[in-house]
C-alpha cells in the first residue's frame, strides 16, 4: 500500500491516471444462519481461501464479521485448531515477511486478542506461522484504521459485534475493498440481516459475493477486479474482464459529421466484416447502416 500511495501521489501531481492496486482486506461476513446450517463447510471454505498462496492473493480474506453468539465463538476455535495443524507457506521475499510480521504487530498493539502464530515459523527462513486475531465490533468501530491494517500473507481479523446494527457500523466505517462477502442460510433466516448489510458492504467493494470466498476471479466480461479506493487508483476501472480492462488504456475520440469516406472503417456505414458487433442507434447489431 505504501508503494502503491507514493506512485498515485506522483502521478497525481503530473495531472496523470494510474491505474494500480493498494491494498484490501476483502470482508467476509458470515451470519448465525450459515454456521447454524454447515459450519463445517464454511470452516473449509475459509480455510482454503486464507491460506491459499500462502495468503499472498489480492483478494485474500483478511477480515472476517460474525455476530456474537456460541456458534462464533466455535468457528474461532475451528480455525484456531486448523491454522495450527496446518504448516505454513513460504513467503514471497524477505519484504513481505517483515511487513506481515509489523502488520500483525500493529493490530495485537491496537488490543486485538491473538488466537494463534503472530511469529516467524521455526526453521524457515522467510515463512510466518498462520495468524488469527480477534477484536470487538465495539474496539473496531472506535479504532477502524488502525484494525483495517493490511496483514498480507497468511493472517486474518476476526472481528464480533454485538448486533446487526453494530455490524452495519463497522461496515460502514469500512475503507474501499476489491471484494466483499455474505454467507447467509439457505432459507430466510438471515433475510433480515441481509438486507441491512449487504447494501452497506456494496457501496464500499468492487464485487459484492453471496456465499463464496474471494480468491477466485473469474476471467470473463462481467467481472470486476477493482475496487473503491484504497482498494485500487480509482472505482470506475477494471483489471480484469475484456472488453472494460482495456478501456483504462483507451483514448475517447467522437466522429462528429465526418465525411463517411474519411470514416475509419469500423465507423463506415457497411460493417467491415459484417460479423462485427456496432452499437447503432442504441441497438447492438451486425448490419450495416441503413
Amino acid at each position: 500500500r505504501g508503494a502503491g500511495l507514493k506512485l498515485k501521489s506522483a502521478a497525481d501531481a503530473q495531472g496523470k491516471p494510474i491505474y494500480l492496486e493498494l491494498s484490501s482486506v476483502n470482508p467476509v461476513v458470515i451470519l448465525p444462519g450459515a454456521l447454524a446450517e454447515r459450519s463445517e463447510a464454511v470452516v473449509d471454505d475459509f480455510l482454503t481461501s486464507v491460506l491459499m498462496g500462502t495468503g499472498q492473493f489480492c483478494t485474500n480474506p483478511g477480515l472476517v464479521l460474525l455476530l456474537r453468539s456460541e456458534a462464533a465463538d466455535n468457528f474461532v476455535d475451528a480455525v484456531t485448531q486448523r491454522f495450527e495443524s496446518t504448516q505454513p507457506g513460504t513467503l514471497l521475499s524477505p519484504g513481505v515477511k517483515h511487513s506481515l510480521t509489523a502488520a500483525i504487530e500493529v493490530l495485537t498493539d491496537a488490543g486485538a486478542t491473538l488466537h494463534t502464530g503472530g511469529s516467524a515459523a521455526e526453521g524457515a527462513a522467510c515463512s510466518v506461522q498462520n495468524t488469527l486475531l480477534s477484536t470487538s465490533g465495539a474496539e473496531f468501530v472506535a479504532n477502524p484504521e488502525v484494525f483495517q491494517t493490511e496483514a498480507f500473507g497468511n493472517a486474518s481479523l476476526i472481528v464480533i459485534a454485538d448486533d446487526v446494527e453494530q455490524l452495519c457500523q463497522v461496515i460502514r466505517s469500512l475503507e474501499g475493498n476489491l471484494t466483499g462477502c455474505v454467507y447467509s442460510a439457505t432459507d430466510t433466516t438471515d433475510d433480515a440481516a441481509y438486507n441491512r448489510i449487504a447494501p452497506e458492504l456494496a457501496k464500499r467493494v468492487g464485487r459484492l459475493m453471496n456465499d463464496k470466498m474471494p480468491t477466485g476471479v473469474a476471467v470473463s466480461s462481467a467481472m470486476n477486479h477493482g475496487g473503491p479506493f484504497p482498494a485500487t487508483g480509482h472505482p470506475g476501472f477494471t483489471a480484469v474482464g475484456i472488453p472494460a480492462s482495456l478501456l483504462r488504456f483507451a483514448k475517447l475520440t467522437c466522429y462528429d459529421a465526418v465525411r463517411g469516406s474519411r470514416l475509419p472503417a469500423i465507423l463506415a456505414d457497411q460493417n467491415p466484416t459484417g460479423e462485427t458487433f456496432r452499437l447503432i442507434d442504441q441497438k447492438w447489431t451486425t448490419d450495416d447502416v441503413s
